[in-house]
């Protein structure tokens, strides 16, 4: 289950492997910052698109909720019906009513912080899948996924209760995400998708009596590491977990299509036996070049301590993205794509990264650079750029170029590229978006 942010991040949703993906609008959206939210109107598009993909697709509409909301609450469940979305997921038990109400199917939001089986009986009343809260071990969800089936729990249709979990993306610093600090600083709920992230920032601990500064790990000492599983994805199924989920509404395409893609991959090599450490670790080189703060590998699921502190605020990617320029012709038969250089040098054996509303996120190492219709050798700015691509590109996609996060980080990010995969696409996914 990916996040889809925006149409690019849906498309590289679709084309990385994704079974269903999750997204707000603009009214009453967890994301409410994220860039390009979706708007009522968008529903019945996103829906289409999902069916032709057969990719499930949920709405989110977790927010907390006050009187004067529940109104929107009914507008949006009333589209969403008749968009013919999958279904709402909400932790607001008047949004689970409303949705009901409506024919919606329901899932249960992490946000509900569900732990236990009493509270897993009560919504089953009204749902269909449970997303467990994220500060459980993996003993304790087995434990709630075998008394489910023991006791032939079912959601309101009838069918077997399903449980999901979030398996990868960054991590709120309070139980399930209900934080509020954000809203006691500056009066911007991190529940009504208006966090500022005060949690990421540097701070220091004085005693309030003596003045005198307190040592700590780090100066980051709110802000966990992101969130990674894909090495302990074996003990995560084996607990009968049904959905895995992927957070990150808020990054982009490219963050979404390569961890998706990771995570389709790890799967399949579980079901097929192929699995190896090596494998893992070259998956887990490729998940270090798109967004995260370190990562916490197998978190509170398989950790013995209470979370991991990241060293900085920002994204500690190995690789950064720069732009270099907008696709202005495709070539569909050689698919080739051109554009003309804004900045930089292109060098064969570059990482190119192709992002568009439809496109999604296609990312490439360079093999043959020609300039002006002629091989070359490089590029630099105001040269007009042809490139072989192995998915179809459209007019004014965004072309950047990836380059190592730090100097001296070179060599590594240049040795990395040998298991660093293509996001590629098929001719049925290009005819279906």
């Amino acid at each position: 289950m990916a996040p889809a942010g925006s149409y690019a991040s849906l498309a590289a949703a679709v084309r990385s492997g994704a079974d269903s993906v999750y997204f707000g609008i603009d009214r009453l959206n967890m994301r409410a910052r994220a860039a390009s939210p979706f708007t009522l109107d968008d529903l019945h598009k996103i829906a289409r698109i999902c069916r032709r993909c057969r990719v499930r697709s949920y709405l989110a509409l977790n927010t907390i909720l006050y009187d004067e909301d529940l109104a929107t609450v009914r507008e949006i469940c009333r589209a969403a019906k008749s968009a013919g979305l999958s279904a709402v997921i909400a932790s607001d038990i008047a949004a689970i009513r409303i949705a009901r109400e409506e024919g919606l199917e329901v899932h249960v939001s992490v946000q509900a912080n569900v732990s236990n089986m009493e509270a897993v009986r009560f919504y089953a009343q009204h749902a269909e899948v449970l997303v467990l809260a994220r500060e459980l071990s993996l003993e304790q969800i087995a434990a709630i996924s075998r008394q489910i089936r023991e006791e032939h729990l079912t959601g309101p249709s009838g069918r077997p209760l399903q449980i999901e979990l979030f398996v990868h993306g960054a991590l709120c610093v309070a139980v399930s995400g209900k934080c509020y600090m954000s809203l006691a600083q500056y009066g911007t709920s991190a529940n009504r998708g208006a966090c500022y992230q005060t949690c990421r920032r540097k701070y220091l601990l004085s005693d309030a009596e003596t003045g005198e500064q307190l040592a700590v790990e780090n100066q980051f000492i709110m802000s966990p590491k992101d969130l990674c599983t894909v090495r302990h994805l074996d003990r995560i199924l084996a607990t009968g977990v049904s959905i895995l989920k992927i957070e990150g509404r808020g990054r982009t395409p490219d963050y979404v299509a390569t961890v998706t893609a990771v995570y389709r991959e790890a799967l399949d090599a579980l079901k097929e036996g192929s699995w190896t450490a090596a494998r893992a670790d070259g998956w887990m080189a490729r998940l270090e070049t798109v967004f995260n703060r370190g990562f916490w590998e197998g978190g509170y699921y398989c950790g013995e301590r209470l979370g991991e502190w990241s060293g900085m605020g920002n994204s500690q990617a190995s690789v950064k993205r720069v732009q270099i320029g907008l696709v202005e012709h495709f070539y569909p038969a050689p698919r080739v794509m051109q554009f003309t250089m804004m900045q930089r040098e292109l060098k064969p054996g570059a990482v190119v990264l192709v992002e568009g509303p439809t496109t999604g996120a296609i990312r490439q190492i360079v093999q043959h650079l020609r300039v002006d219709g002629r091989p070359a050798a490089r590029a630099v700015k105001g040269d007009v750029v042809t490139l072989e691509i192995p998915a179809k590109a459209r007019l004014k996609d965004k072309v950047f170029l990836h380059v190592p996060a730090a100097a001296d980080n070179e060599k590594e990010f240049l040795n990395g590229l040998c298991v660093m995969g293509n996001i590629t696409e098929t001719e049925n996914d290009q005819r279906n978006l």
